[in-house]
């Protein structure tokens, strides 16, 4: 029985009053989380200037200050990131086909992976804290890897930057995807709403999108 049915209305509960039907407002919906994640997109624009201008400038030294990073765990997150993305679009299927218990069966396993990425990268930037390849070494006259150009300082940096901005959005996507998780346990969503579900998706697609460009060109450079 549909939504509506049960409900006894004309039109679906969950479609709000300004909206002349769900497919408006689905589209309404949409339209925003493009229009969102083209901001995100400029706003990681400007990191990935930033390292083309590093790139650029000092070669030997990133080159040099990349090689502490660890290629293998750096993949591994890759795996992850790009698994979690095939697990969250088999979950917008789901909510399309109004199956919330498949939705909150791949939701689980994308939050499942996210996690994993998330405890990967704990673990590397323990080592990067141990081993003292920080920022702030240039304040303590940290040693320079390649001789008449910046120390790594400059590269762990936009490290640091570039990929612990990344991870804040993996938290915060964990965050929402629990909360469409306890969305689908309450049978919210079916063949006509469905639209949380797929921006929710559009907005983790973004999270491994970002990832793919930043793994070869912080761990892979050559």
């Amino acid at each position: 029985m549909s939504a509506v049915a049960e409900h006894g209305h004309g039109h679906h509960p969950h479609q709000a009053h300004h909206f002349h039907s769900m497919d408006q407002q689905s589209s309404s919906a949409k339209l925003g989380m493009w229009l969102f994640l083209g901001q995100e997109l400029l706003f990681f624009a400007g990191i990935f200037m930033a390292y083309i201008y590093l790139r650029y400038t000092y070669p030997d030294m990133v080159l040099a200050a990349s090689h502490h990073l660890d290629w293998k765990l750096g993949a591994l997150n890759t795996v992850f990131l790009i698994t979690s993305s095939l697990t969250m679009a088999l979950g917008v299927r789901e909510a399309q086909l109004g199956n919330n218990k498949g939705v909150v069966r791949f939701l689980a396993v994308t939050i499942l992976f996210a996690c994993l990425f998330c405890v990967v990268k704990f673990f590397e930037y323990k080592a990067k804290f141990e081993h003292g390849l920080l920022p702030a070494n240039y304040w303590e006259g940290g040693v320079d890897i390649v001789s008449g150009q910046p120390g790594p300082w400059l590269f762990f940096g936009l490290y640091f930057g570039a990929t612990g901005l990344h991870a804040l959005h993996v938290i915060i996507g964990i965050g929402v995807l629990a909360w469409i998780l306890v969305r689908a346990q309450r049978n919210e969503f079916d063949k006509e709403h469905y639209m949380p579900v797929e921006n929710v998706g559009l907005y983790w697609h973004l999270v491994d999108l970002i990832w793919i460009f930043l793994f070869p060109l912080l761990y892979l450079v050559a």
